[in-house]
């Protein structure tokens, strides 16, 4: 047996106000649309943008539906979205930002796996990594490619 370690690296800002103006803007408007969420079961509202290669700017907010789990969540609504309206266009960032009046903490959320999966795709077909700016109550991390949140990704073997 050989014991391994996985590592990984993160910014953590205290502020909006310490992050470049493209994040700043691509944060903010992750916040907006957070409020378009339709998520009367969980009362939990995630809104996300992304900022393509083109300097294009999509969003998507998570989608419930009361045949759980037909519903979908912001960061596929934002990635599917901008992938139809501009095939084969780069994503260089994507910016998530949470609210809820039940029981999750004020910190950062993180993408689900499904989420982090289909990011992972974008960022194989980028060639690059993806920058991902998390936006919590207190605190936003800045994250550097999809790996730091899904090490061990699905890939086949093509």
């Amino acid at each position: 047996m050989e014991k391994k370690h996985i590592t990984i690296s993160y910014n953590e800002f205290s502020n909006v106000n310490e992050l470049e103006e493209y994040q700043q803007k691509l944060i903010r408007k992750a916040e907006i649309v957070l409020k378009n969420a339709y998520a009367p079961f969980s009362n939990f509202k995630v809104g996300a943008a992304v900022l393509l290669s083109n300097n294009k700017v999509v969003t998507g907010c998570n989608q419930e539906n009361a045949a759980f789990p037909s519903g979908l969540c912001a960061e596929r609504v934002a990635l599917f979205s901008a992938a139809s309206k501009y095939p084969g266009v780069k994503v260089k960032c994507i910016a998530i930002a949470a609210e809820s009046s039940n029981l999750f903490s004020p910190d950062i959320v993180t993408p689900c796996g499904a989420c982090c999966q289909v990011m992972s795709e974008f960022q194989l077909h980028n060639n690059e990594p993806i920058e991902v700016l998390l936006k919590g109550k207190n605190k936003i991390i800045q994250l550097f490619g999809i790996q730091q949140l899904l090490p061990f990704t699905f890939k086949t073997n093509g």
